[in-house]
């Protein structure tokens, strides 16, 4: 069978389609604009904290204006300096707001540079910088980011140190002026009161306790403000997916589900999703740092993959998030790069187990086999059904012990977890727990009466599932997870399911080709960095994981935009997956709601041990 690539039936011609989803490369205005900003923004603090170079008539006529010009423009000039620090990224990120704070700031900074210092140079770099945002504006519309109300503590306690420690620098640079000798302490409490807008214990010759005062003042009003704009500023949070969404995504995964085993997981409710202009595909991403991060595949019929593909890119352009794809199979990855100009990269390997060709039998399942049989002699049993068949009661049971079990506060998964459990729509989700009776009444009951432990798969199509979660209480026997992925598989048919996705193991060829005879050097390196690496996330026993169970190793790769993006993609996908957390420190943090955690986290399932009778991490 042949597949159309060139178009969304919509009359595109697939030349003009490639451009526009290609989109520019990197504008260098911006950056260099930003980088100047920086300087620029440096050059306005310096010129408000040191003291003047030389004596003019300016200064002489300044000194004697009502308001006392000099330590005022000293004081904008610190503000503004600042300020354009602050702007310097949005800039380089095209941000519309940031130019248009930058146009009324730098003026500002040069008309306080030419009063207080009478610097001609540092007004004419302001004014070059100004002429060159000016000259290049149509370079800055991109739309403001998903913002809360939380970044307002953040800007406080961020603003408020450098406040300090720059209040530091100014109350030290006057030394010639100073009376008598302050200590250290001393001097902190001077910038801690100026930051409020009260006189210190510092005491300062002639005018230049009007300079300090002004220029901590201006300091402290300066976090004051912009903490109060970001705390009372409409709040424009990251999409989340809607009902119409979710039912619209819903429909093209009944027709075209069965091509991508990631697919249902376009259903998180923390995903948003752009349409193909017919409708019949879609992409779902969420917003990271600034980078668009889209998983697995595109949804529904692949000939309406670029359209759906170009708006993607589209809000990528309009908003300057970097674009980027994690864990999208090979043919996903072929489109994009093709279509956008992007580059791919292999990610890692899927696991896939073909159910008609598994068996415990034989010399390679041997050790998974013994482990199964001495769990179920332990009087363990194990069930697998249907979501849509377990009752209300059951169902709550699974979810809060599924939670309980986690093992971390924070939820981990994104691009192959759905995290939740038993909500409507999910019926065709498929449970399979783990029983033991109490032992004669003898130690405490548990809350989750004889559940052990919960695996818990999505839909891939009418005859393939998914691996969600894998969650066990601590205290029971090893080898729970292996004897549900058996139990699971040997369920399978019954439930009309020929094929089961696994984990996905990152980096697993390199790991598999690294441990073989005739490696070379340079690869026995990079295994070892794996190694070394799993001690923490635990790559190597998962992929080993895996390998017990025979699967077919299926590539996915993650798909970007240069090399020099791939830092800050890993880094926001790491926060995707709930392995960086960003958020606020414990006493801060909000609370969950009842009934809202959510316990989901494919990565979670890294909590196991290649060797039998090796307990859980």
């Amino acid at each position: 069978m042949s597949i159309r690539l060139d178009g969304d039936k919509t009359g595109a011609v697939p030349g003009r389609v490639r451009r526009i989803l290609r989109g520019p490369r990197p504008e260098r205005v911006p950056s260099l604009v930003g980088t100047a900003c920086t300087f620029v923004g440096f050059l306005d603090i310096a010129a408000g904290v040191f003291p003047r170079f030389r004596h003019s008539r300016m200064h002489a006529f300044a000194e004697v204006l009502p308001g006392a010009l000099g330590p005022f423009a000293a004081a904008l000039a610190i503000s503004a300096g600042v300020l354009l620090l602050l702007l310097a990224h949005g800039l380089k990120r095209h941000k519309r707001r940031a130019w248009r704070a930058a146009v009324v700031l730098l003026p500002a900074g040069a008309a306080a540079q030419f009063a207080y210092r009478n610097s001609v140079i540092g007004v004419l770099i302001s004014l070059a910088l100004l002429a060159l945002l000016l000259r290049h504006r149509g370079e800055f519309a991109a739309l403001p980011d998903p913002r809360s109300r939380w970044k307002a503590l953040a800007n406080f306690f961020l603003l408020g140190a450098g406040s300090l420690g720059l209040g530091l620098v100014i109350v030290s640079s006057h030394p010639a002026k100073v009376i008598g000798d302050p200590s250290v302490a001393e001097r902190l409490e001077h910038v801690l009161y100026g930051l409020f807008g009260f006189e210190g214990p510092v005491d300062y010759a002639g005018r230049v306790s009007w300079t300090v005062g002004y220029s901590l003042g201006a300091l402290g009003l300066l976090t004051a403000v912009t903490t109060i704009y970001l705390a009372l500023r409409p709040e424009h949070p990251a999409a989340r997916l809607t009902a119409d969404d979710e039912q619209r995504l819903r429909e093209l995964l009944a027709r075209h589900g069965g091509r991508d085993s990631l697919g249902h997981f376009a259903l998180r409710h923390d995903k948003a999703v752009v349409f193909s202009p017919s409708g019949k595909a879609a992409v779902t991403y969420r917003v990271v740092s600034g980078v668009m991060l889209a998983s697995g595949d595109p949804i529904g019929d692949v000939e309406a993959w670029p359209g759906a593909i170009e708006r993607f890119m589209d809000e990528a352009k309009a908003h300057s998030w970097t674009p980027a794809v994690m864990g999208c199979s090979e043919t996903g990855g072929e489109v994009w790069t093709r279509e956008t100009g992007l580059d791919a990269l292999e990610l890692g390997d899927e696991a896939v187990v073909h159910v008609p060709d598994f068996s415990l039998a034989g010399r390679a399942m041997r050790n998974v086999r013994q482990m199964v049989k001495r769990i179920e002699r332990g009087g363990y049993e194990t069930r697998v059904r249907r979501v849509g068949d377990l009752g209300e009661a059951e169902l709550e049971r699974v979810r809060r012990a599924a939670a309980d079990w986690r093992g971390t506060d924070t939820e981990r998964g994104f691009s192959m977890a759905l995290g939740r459990i038993g909500e409507p729509g999910d019926g065709d989700c498929v449970i399979a727990t783990a029983h033991k009776a109490a032992d004669g009444g003898h130690g405490q009951e548990s809350p989750y009466g004889d559940l052990k432990a919960v695996l818990h798969f999505v839909p891939w199509g009418t005859d393939g599932m998914s691996l969600d979660l894998m969650r066990r209480d601590r205290s029971a026997d090893p080898g729970m997870n292996e004897l549900l992925i058996v139990a699971a598989l040997q369920a399978a048919p019954r439930l009309g399911v020929d094929r089961v996705s696994l984990n996905f193991a990152m980096f697993r060829s390199a790991l598999a080709r690294g441990e073989k005879i005739g490696a070379g050097p340079v690869l026995r390196v990079w295994r070892g960095l794996l190694v070394f690496l799993s001690r923490w996330f635990q790559i190597e026993s998962l992929y080993k994981f895996n390998a017990k169970f025979r699967p077919r190793w299926e590539p996915r790769f993650v798909v970007f935009r240069t090399t020099r993006d791939l830092p800050r993609i890993g880094f926001a996908a790491m926060q995707a997956e709930g392995f960086v957390t960003l958020g606020l420190p414990r006493p801060f943090a909000r609370p969950a709601a009842a009934g809202r955690r959510r316990p989901c986290a494919h990565l979670e399932q890294v909590r196991v041990r290649h060797e039998a009778g090796q307990p859980a991490a």
